[in-house]
């Protein structure tokens, strides 16, 4: 009967050891979704912004600088999301075509971005999103 009683007074520790190792692994595991999900929705921001400014040069062949007018409507269809993230000037935009009525137009856009965790850069490059319309 001691033999069992000293057994159980050993045991008392065992949780809090256990806790412990796991927390850490759970804790990154939970970080690690959180810039998954940040970086998912910068994605989602650049295509739905590269959408809108290749919308905006297939249907802007008469005016002065069509390929500035649809880099700006990627910039600030993009604006509202990235500028919370860092640098929305980083965006790199690139706006392809003859603006000749039938032809192809393609917008591209570049984003940086970087999955930190616990301040260890983990994997880092650009975002990269492209669309392309005929022009009107």
């Amino acid at each position: 009967m001691i033999l069992s009683h000293n057994i159980k007074k050993r045991e008392n520790g065992q949780a809090m050891v256990e806790f412990a190792i796991v927390v850490p692994v759970l804790l990154m595991l939970v970080l690690g979704i959180i810039q998954f999900g940040i970086l998912f929705n910068h994605y989602l921001t650049v295509t739905d912004a590269v959408r809108a400014g290749a919308r905006q040069a297939a249907v802007s062949r008469t005016l002065a600088d069509p390929a500035g007018s649809a880099e700006a409507r990627v910039r600030s269809a993009a604006s509202g999301s990235l500028s919370d993230a860092g640098d929305p000037a980083a965006l790199v935009v690139t706006v392809m075509s003859t603006f000749a009525q039938g032809s192809d137009v393609t917008v591209k856009a570049t984003y940086p971005y970087s999955i930190n965790l616990l301040g260890v850069v983990v994997k880092s490059g650009r975002l990269t999103s492209e669309t392309t319309e005929r022009v009107e």
